[in-house]
C-alpha cells in the first residue's frame, strides 16, 4: 500500500479535488471513497489529509460547510468550488503528461 509520501509530489491535491468533484463528503468519508476507488492501494492518514484539506480550503480551491452525516454526527463538508474545478483541469493536464511521460520511460527496451 501506498503511504502519501510515496506519492509523486502535489498528487494528493490532485486527488482530494477529484474525489471531491464527484460530490461533497466529509473528510472521513473522503479517505474511505480515496481507498475504494484505489483498490484499496491508497490511504491517506489523519495526519496527511487533514492538513491537505485545510491547505485546499486556503487556496479557495474547497470550500467547507458543517453538516450532519448519515450517523447523525456533525461534521464539515467540503466541496469544490469554481476555482478548484479549474485547478483540477490543470492538475489533471499536468497529471496526464507526466504520466505518460514516465509510462514511455519505463516502458524502453533493454538492449
Amino acid at each position: 500500500m501506498s503511504k502519501p509520501s510515496d506519492l509523486v509530489q502535489g498528487t494528493l491535491d490532485l486527488l482530494l479535488l477529484k474525489i471531491l468533484a464527484l460530490e461533497p463528503l466529509h473528510g472521513w468519508a473522503v479517505s474511505q471513497r480515496l481507498q475504494q476507488v484505489s483498490g484499496d492501494v491508497l490511504r491517506v492518514s489523519d495526519g496527511s489529509l487533514y492538513p491537505a484539506l485545510h491547505k485546499l480550503e486556503q487556496e479557495a480551491w474547497i470550500k467547507a460547510e458543517w453538516k450532519t452525516t448519515e450517523n447523525n454526527r456533525r461534521a464539515k463538508f467540503y466541496s469544490l468550488t469554481r476555482l478548484g474545478r479549474r485547478q483540477l483541469e490543470k492538475e489533471a493536464a499536468t497529471w496526464s503528461r507526466l504520466s505518460d511521460a514516465i509510462s514511455r520511460v519505463v516502458q524502453l527496451q533493454e538492449i
